[in-house]
Parts: structure tokens; C-alpha cells; sequence
């Protein structure tokens, strides 16, 4: 599904700040994989997702996705592959359009003539009977403003919104960590759903160690532009927070037990 091969991004090179931030990372990823990704600031992890996406040009190395070379492809056209939340809920959706509006165009991703010039009944349709799956009501209020939701409504659309053009892959930066301890267990409950309902290949940035072996069948460890560990299966059922600490001498100051 997802094939990385010796990905190196090095910022400001050949000036005094220049900066490795990924080091020939090699990763392959199966589609139903969902990895959880941990590393302390500037291992590499937000590197890593911006450079599958297209955010910006790698220095070397090879990005394929589902037999697709997407290492020179432009960012807009792997978006038609690729689903993404970031950590901001304002970030991922017109907050002056309606929830069915916002839906109509991520819906639209996935079809040849790209937007289209209304919303026809059978989208609507659509739209209401997966609403319904997030169990926050959104499906009786499709015509409100979307800057009418609270966060973690707004972030559950955003995430409804990356899988709806069925992606082939679905990057998940952080997509909790601006919201409140009952809005993020919802969004991951979400999460957890889709991921395994569409058998994407997930990958999901979090500095929440607990959640990263709670979720997901795969966790990854990036330390200065590395995989450092990449655990699944019964090796990481046994694994736990203090193990991850005291094996690979994390600083956890950021990262929550």
C-alpha cells in the first residue's frame, strides 16, 4: 500500500542552520494498518506526514502509494489519494460554508469532473445516513454554518470529511490534542471506526504514549529523523509507557503518560 524508501529531507542545507530532519527513513505500510507515530519534538514525525503529502520537495528517497510513484507529484493531485486532519479544528473545513457544503467538496475529491454545481438529493441522502454514524446530532443540522459547531464537532466532521472520497490514505496529525479529554476520546473512537470499517492505511501523530500502544495495531518510535522502533503483534501488547521511557531514554516533556 504505502512504500517509503531512504526519504531524506534536509532544511536550510549548506547554511549554518542547515537541519537533517529525516535521515533515509525506509517504511512500508499495508492497507488496514493503523500506526501511531511518538517521537519527542523534532524527531521527524510532522516532517514525515508533509513529505508523503506533498507539502514539500524531498531531497532524496521514493514516496509510493498503492503501486503510485507519488515522489514528484504535486501536493493537489495526491490529494485525491491521500485524506488529512491536522490538530487545529479550525483548520480542515470552511467555516463560513454549511456541513453539507463542506461535505459536497470533499466529497467531490474522488469524482473526474472534479466540483460539482449543486448538491443533488441522493448526496444529501448520503451525507445524512453517515452523519448519523458520529452520534452528535450534525445529521439534523446539515444546513448550519459550520463555525456554529464546537471543536470537537467540528474536528469529528473534519475527520468524517478526509474519509469520505475513500483515500487511500489517512494522515492524522495530532488530530486530538487541541481538543477537550471528552471530545478526544469521541474523536478517537471515530477514528478507530473508520480506520477499521474502510481498511485504510492510517498513520495518527500523537505525544499521548498511552494512546499511541491503546490504538491502532502498529506504534512507531522517531528519534532525529529516524524509526527507532516499529512494534506490533505481541511485542506490543507487552510494551508499555515506562518500557518506551526507560528503553529508548525519551524526553517526555511534552509527552503525556
Amino acid at each position: 500500500m504505502l512504500k517509503i524508501e531512504n526519504l531524506t529531507k534536509i532544511f536550510a542545507k549548506g547554511t549554518i542552520n542547515e537541519m537533517t530532519a529525516l535521515d533515509g527513513v525506509n517504511f512500508h505500510g499495508a492497507s488496514g494498518d493503523f500506526i501511531t507515530i511518538i517521537g519527542s519534538n523534532g524527531a521527524g514525525k510532522s516532517t514525515l506526514m508533509n513529505s508523503i503529502a506533498g507539502v514539500f520537495p524531498v531531497d532524496s528517497g521514493k514516496i509510493v502509494l498503492d503501486g503510485k510513484d507519488m515522489s514528484d507529484m504535486p501536493e493537489h493531485k495526491r490529494a485525491k489519494m491521500i485524506g488529512r486532519v491536522f490538530q487545529d479544528p479550525l483548520k480542515g473545513t470552511a467555516f463560513d460554508m454549511t456541513i453539507e457544503e463542506n461535505l459536497s467538496i470533499a466529497y467531490n475529491k474522488k469524482r473526474r469532473r472534479g466540483l460539482q454545481a449543486g448538491i443533488s438529493r441522493s448526496d444529501r441522502e448520503l451525507f445524512k445516513e453517515k452523519l448519523a454514524l458520529l452520534g452528535m446530532g450534525l445529521e439534523d443540522r446539515m444546513k448550519e454554518k459550520v463555525r456554529l459547531l464546537s471543536g470537537g464537532q467540528r474536528q469529528a466532521l473534519t475527520l468524517f470529511m478526509a474519509v469520505i472520497a475513500e483515500p487511500k490514505l489517512l494522515l492524522l496529525d495530532e488530530h486530538t490534542a487541541a481538543l477537550d479529554p471528552s471530545a478526544a476520546k469521541k474523536v478517537l473512537e471515530l477514528t478507530d471506526y473508520f480506520a477499521d470499517n474502510d481498511k485504510l492505511c492510517t498513520m495518527m501523530i500523537t505525544h499521548n504514549m498511552k494512546a499511541a500502544l491503546e490504538h491502532g495495531n502498529r506504534t512507531i518510535l522517531m528519534q532525529s529523523g529516524k524509526i527507532k522502533m516499529d512494534i506490533s503483534g505481541d511485542e506490543r501488547k507487552k510494551m508499555t509507557v515506562e518500557k518506551l521511557i526507560e528503553k529508548f531514554e525519551i524526553d517526555n516533556d511534552r509527552m503525556l503518560l
